[in-house]
């Protein structure tokens, strides 16, 4: 069995579930989610938990079973939870703020960056340099995060650009072997 697929996955309070036609739904307190999945694996919901199930040992079902496991524990904390994705900017005179529901971007350019939030996500920007992008639906915030990171990416010398909280990059080392613009002797 998938160690993943065999997994229970727990249903909070508040969040009613329907699986039926190869369409999983999922309401809750943050929103409402639809999963599509194979009709041949059955999602069984007993009590406060739901188990994934596939008819057989093939290794198509096998493939489906953790997948369309980890999609449905994803909605179910999504529509309850939510999912948030820190960036933070740096580099000076870079920074963030809020124009209505749009996030305005000063980061080195000629002009602002200007980036609409799609439908279902939202952003926030606690301090200048951090921006937090919400939603239910955990690869559309993850898209979105790459996005607004992909505006301005960390340069390979200085760091300088949007990146995740906590991202490690790894610098360049500069022409540290020049000699004032005489070649080597």
């Amino acid at each position: 069995m998938s160690r993943i697929g065999r997994m229970p996955i727990a249903v909070p309070s508040g969040v009613t579930l329907s699986a039926q036609d190869g369409v999983f739904k999922v309401k809750g307190p943050k929103g409402e989610l639809t999963v599509p999945y194979n009709s041949e694996l059955t999602i069984k919901h007993e009590g406060d938990t739901l188990i994934v199930e596939r008819p057989s040992d093939q290794q198509r079902h096998r493939a489906l079973h953790g997948l369309t496991r980890t999609l449905v524990a994803n909605a179910v904390k999504g529509v309850s939870e939510g999912y948030t994705i820190n960036l933070e900017l740096k580099g000076v005179g870079f920074r963030a703020k809020m124009s209505g529901k749009a996030l305005e971007l000063a980061i080195g350019f000629s002009h602002p960056v200007i980036i609409e939030p799609p439908a279902g996500v939202s952003f926030a920007v606690p301090e200048p340099t951090k921006i937090d992008v919400i939603g239910i639906d955990k690869q559309l915030v993850g898209q979105v995060a790459a996005n607004v990171r992909k505006v301005r990416k960390p340069d390979a010398y200085h760091g300088k650009g949007v990146r995740f909280v906590g991202e490690k990059i790894s610098l360049k080392a500069g022409k540290a072997g020049a000699t004032g613009g005489k070649g080597k002797k």
